[in-house]
């Protein structure tokens, strides 16, 4: 019984993580594979402008979207297809919902400020 004393704060904190989700989920948004998200979509997925062009003596803007309010499936939908500007990523389901809980969280804790 004294080693179950000994043991157990030991096995709980075993299933402490070295990084948070929050973190995880941070990191992966500004480097996931080489091309930062924030670089198109910003600092917590507002969208924003990534480059502007003249074409037909008009001036033409490419934006990267704004994907606070899309939800995890459309998110993960929109990273696993071909698109003509976003590069194709292959973050797996785990990846997809660690970006996700980042933007959540993050937006949250800036609306509440």
């Amino acid at each position: 019984m004294k080693l179950l004393y000994v043991l157990l704060p030991v096995l709980l904190m075993a299933g402490e993580d070295f990084i948070s989700d929050f973190e995880y989920g941070q990191m992966l948004y500004q480097n996931p594979r080489g091309i930062s998200c924030a670089a198109c979509h910003g600092k917590h997925g507002e969208g924003k402008k990534i480059v502007s062009y003249r074409e037909d003596n008009r001036t033409k803007s490419i934006k990267g979207s704004d994907i606070r309010g899309k939800t995890l499936e459309e998110i993960e939908s929109i990273v696993a297809r071909n698109h003509p500007v976003m590069p194709k990523y292959y973050l797996t389901h785990e990846e997809v919902a660690a970006i996700f809980y980042y933007l959540q969280e993050s937006n949250r804790k800036d609306s509440s400020e």
